[in-house]
């Protein structure tokens, strides 16, 4: 089993930075690709981006590129979403995932965390 809680999120102005954590606690995490989802109300949970196992390829959607990263810190079990000039359209719950493959389908991942609201306010 692999355990995730998220955290970091919170209220922001539009052009504000957050930075979302996930962390892992149960079985080897450090052997499991991380994606992050995110729900808008009223609307489908949708994939944000996603890290490989080993933290060496990171992927994102066109919506987000060049605004959010993605990083991996085995050695603390925990990945990091970056947010930067953040949108009122990016409000959400936001949530990490662990599959042993990872990508964009919800259906690879296993394991889930509870989710995050981020609010950018306009």
């Amino acid at each position: 089993q692999v355990q995730l809680v998220e955290s970091g999120g919170g209220l922001v102005p539009a052009g504000g930075s957050l930075r979302l954590s996930c962390t892992a606690s149960g079985r080897a995490f450090n052997n499991y690709a991380v994606g992050w989802f995110r729900q808008a109300p009223g609307k489908e949970r949708e994939f944000v981006g996603g890290i490989s196992w080993t933290g060496t390829r990171t992927y994102y959607v066109d919506l987000v590129k060049g605004r959010f990263t993605i990083s991996k810190d085995n050695a603390k079990n925990t990945v990091y979403l970056q947010m930067n000039s953040l949108k009122p359209t990016d409000t959400a719950v936001y949530y990490c995932a662990a599959a042993l493959l990872g990508g964009p389908q919800q259906g690879e991942y296993g394991y889930w965390g509870q989710g995050t609201q981020v609010t950018v306010s306009s």
